[in-house]
């Protein structure tokens, strides 16, 4: 039986949702999958003992966080293994392919070679914040896109995305989000009237970089602009800075009616959507009819 091990990085639990199911998916398909959370902690870097190495991540900023490049610069040196790449945003914009760059780069010096590229888009947990419809209509075609993808994996069939002309070169200039989040969030707030100290924020946060201690918060410089602390905050307590008017708070519903998006930013990216929606369709039609079709 063939391993694989996929070092996933979720601030809101998206990607956690995708790498989830990804592994479900492989392990059909006789490929024994172990996950290991990147954090501040992840300290087993070896992957001598596996035949896929794999990266999943949410795309920040048109890059790969860089909580995932430190992880990939730590791996242990291979001799040209396949390595696998899942990402997860909120919109489908091709842009969106040159996140993997740099983290790609990386990768091929440690002897690494990126055969298969996957992204799916899920809800935002920054900029503004879909419908529970939308949501689970995002969900419920990534469950469905990743058995294929989960397939051409396992007959070591390549998948690369398309990217977009000087798209490395626009990921590089946005990695300047890299010190703009370390700054930002030094001036991270907390509501003292609305928080609860239930210290979820303490316990999410991937960099340890929160503190609470005597009633008081204090945040360090190692933010990655993740926003999984405001995002898990039960009572919205948290002021993010000058991300401000981008946060979201609080889980999707996943188990609502799938569905487009309805009312607010009804139109926002809507030919990117409409074509992600409909090559997924027919990708999953292939799919289940070539299954058919095997089984006949």
């Amino acid at each position: 039986m063939k391993k694989a091990v996929i070092f996933s990085f979720s601030a809101t639990g998206n990607t956690q949702k995708a790498v989830s199911l990804f592994k479900q998916a492989l392990e059909e398909r006789d490929i024994q999958t172990e996950i290991r959370k990147i954090d501040y902690q992840l300290c087993d870097y070896g992957t001598k003992d596996f035949d896929l190495v794999g990266f999943a991540y949410p795309i920040h900023g048109f890059n790969a966080p860089k909580i995932v490049l430190e992880t990939a610069k730590k791996l242990q040196k291979a001799d040209g293994k396949p390595c696998l790449i899942l990402k997860t945003s909120g919109e489908p914009l091709q842009i969106n392919n040159v996140s993997s760059c740099k983290l790609s780069g990386i990768l091929k010096k440690k002897g690494y070679e990126v055969t298969n590229e996957y992204h799916y888009v899920m809800p935002y947990n920054m900029i503004f914040r879909h419908t529970d419809n939308m949501a689970a209509l995002m969900y419920d075609t990534m469950k469905k896109l990743i058995p294929c993808h989960a397939e051409q994996v396992a007959k070591g069939e390549r998948h690369l995305l398309k990217k977009v002309f000087l798209g490395g070169l626009l990921s590089a200039i946005f990695r300047i989000e890299f010190i703009a989040y370390q700054i930002n969030g030094r001036y991270f707030k907390v509501d003292m009237e609305k928080c609860i100290a239930c210290n979820q924020c303490v316990r999410v946060c991937p960099r340890h970089n929160i503190e609470y201690k005597d009633g008081k918060f204090t945040f360090g410089k190692s933010c990655l602009g993740c926003t999984a602390c405001s995002f898990s905050c039960p009572k919205d307590a948290f002021h993010i800075g000058m991300l401000q008017g981008w946060k979201v708070n609080g889980a999707y519903d996943f188990s609502a009616e799938p569905a487009r998006q309805r009312g607010h930013h009804e139109r926002y990216c809507r030919r990117a959507y409409d074509k992600y929606f409909a090559n997924a369709e027919k990708e999953i039609a292939k799919y289940l009819e070539e299954r058919a079709h095997k089984a006949v």
